[in-house]
C-alpha cells in the first residue's frame, strides 16, 4: 500500500472549487483571528495574567489544529488529485489527535484557572505562579503527544483492505477504521476506550469547576462583580461548549452507507473548521479587555 485517495468535498467540480474557496475564507479567518490574539495579549501588558497567558496557547492550538487538514483539503481541490501518501496520511492523524486532545486539556486548564480566580481569589497570585502556568502548558502538550503517538500506532499497526478510498477531506480516523480488515479495528479499542475515558474525565472536572464557579458568583452581593466574574467566565464556557458539543458528532454521528458521505463531511466540518474559527470572535466580543486590547492595537496599526 502506497497512499489513499480522499475523495474530498463533492464528487463535482463546480461545487468541488466553490467549497474550496469558501473553506479558504474561513481557514483565513480562523489564521486572522487567532494570529491577532496572539499578538495582542503579547503585546499588551494589561494582559499578561494567567488567563491571557493559557488564551494564547489556546489560539496556537487552533491555529495548528486547524491547518493540519484545512490547507491540505484545499490544495487537493484546486489541483483535482486526492491521492495522499502513508506517510503523510499518518503525520496527518498524529498531528490531528495531538491537537484535538491537546485542545481539551487545555480548556481543562483554563477552567481550573477561572475557579481559583473566582473561587480562591485570595490565594489566585499564589497557585497561578509562573511555574503552575508554565508545568500546566507543558503538561497539554505532553497529553497531546502520548494521545496522538497511542492512536496513530494503533490505526497504523493494522491492515487495509479494499480501494484505500477515504471519503472525507482528511485522513479521519473512522473512516480509516472502515478500511481495517475484518476484526482488526479490536487493536484500536482499547487505546479509543483509554482515550475517551481521559476526555471524559477533562470534561467532569470542566463541568464541576463552573457549577462550583456559578455557585461562587451567584452569592457575590455586588451586581458589578458579579458582571465582571461573568465577562471573564462566559467567553471560556462558549469555547468549551461550542469544542465538545462539536466534538461529540465524532462519536454520535451515524455511519453512513454508500452515497450518503455528505452528513459525515458536514459532522466533520463542525468539530475540525468551526471551533478554531469561532473561538477568536467569541474571546474578543464577550471580553471588555480583549476589546480594548485589540482596539488599542488597530490604532497602533493606523499611526
Amino acid at each position: 500500500m502506497s497512499g489513499f485517495l480522499l475523495m474530498g468535498f463533492s464528487a463535482k467540480p463546480e461545487l468541488e472549487l466553490f467549497l474550496a474557496s469558501l473553506f479558504l475564507v474561513l481557514y483565513m479567518v480562523a489564521v486572522t483571528g487567532n494570529i491577532l490574539i496572539i499578538t495582542t495579549t503579547s503585546m499588551d501588558n494589561s494582559l499578561q495574567s494567567p488567563m491571557y497567558f493559557f488564551l494564547k496557547h489556546l489560539s496556537f492550538l487552533d491555529l495548528c489544529y486547524i491547518s493540519v487538514t484545512v490547507p491540505r483539503s484545499i490544495y487537493t481541490s484546486f489541483i483535482h488529485s486526492g491521492y495522499i501518501s502513508l506517510g503523510e496520511c499518518i503525520m496527518q492523524c498524529f498531528a490531528f489527535t495531538l491537537c484535538a486532545e491537546a485542545e481539551l486539556s487545555m480548556l481543562t486548564v483554563m477552567s481550573y484557572d477561572r475557579y481559583v480566580a473566582i473561587c480562591l481569589p485570595l490565594r489566585y497570585e499564589i497557585i497561578m505562579d509562573v511555574r503552575t502556568c508554565v508545568l500546566g502548558v507543558l503538561s497539554v502538550w505532553i497529553s497531546g503527544i502520548i494521545s496522538g503517538t497511542m492512536h496513530t500506532a494503533a490505526i497504523f499497526s493494522m491492515h487495509f483492505c479494499g480501494s484505500h478510498i477515504i471519503h472525507q477531506f482528511f485522513c479521519d480516523i473512522p473512516q480509516l477504521l472502515k478500511l481495517s480488515c475484518s476484526n482488526e479495528f479490536i487493536s484500536d479499542i482499547g487505546v479509543s476506550a483509554f482515550l475517551s475515558f481521559v476526555a471524559f474525565l477533562c470534561v467532569a472536572f470542566i463541568g464541576h469547576s463552573y457549577i462550583k464557579i456559578f455557585s461562587t458568583v451567584l452569592r457575590m452581593p455586588s451586581a458589578e462583580g458579579r458582571a465582571k466574574a461573568f465577562s471573564t467566565c462566559l467567553p471560556h464556557l462558549a469555547v468549551v461548549i461550542l469544542f465538545i458539543s462539536t466534538g461529540v458528532f465524532e462519536f454520535l454521528k451515524p455511519p453512513s452507507d454508500s452515497g450518503h458521505f455528505a452528513l459525515d463531511i458536514l459532522l466533520t466540518i463542525m468539530y475540525t473548521v468551526v471551533p478554531p474559527t469561532f473561538n477568536p470572535m467569541i474571546y474578543s466580543l464577550r471580553n471588555q479587555a480583549m476589546k480594548a486590547a485589540l482596539r488599542k492595537v488597530f490604532q497602533k496599526g493606523q499611526a
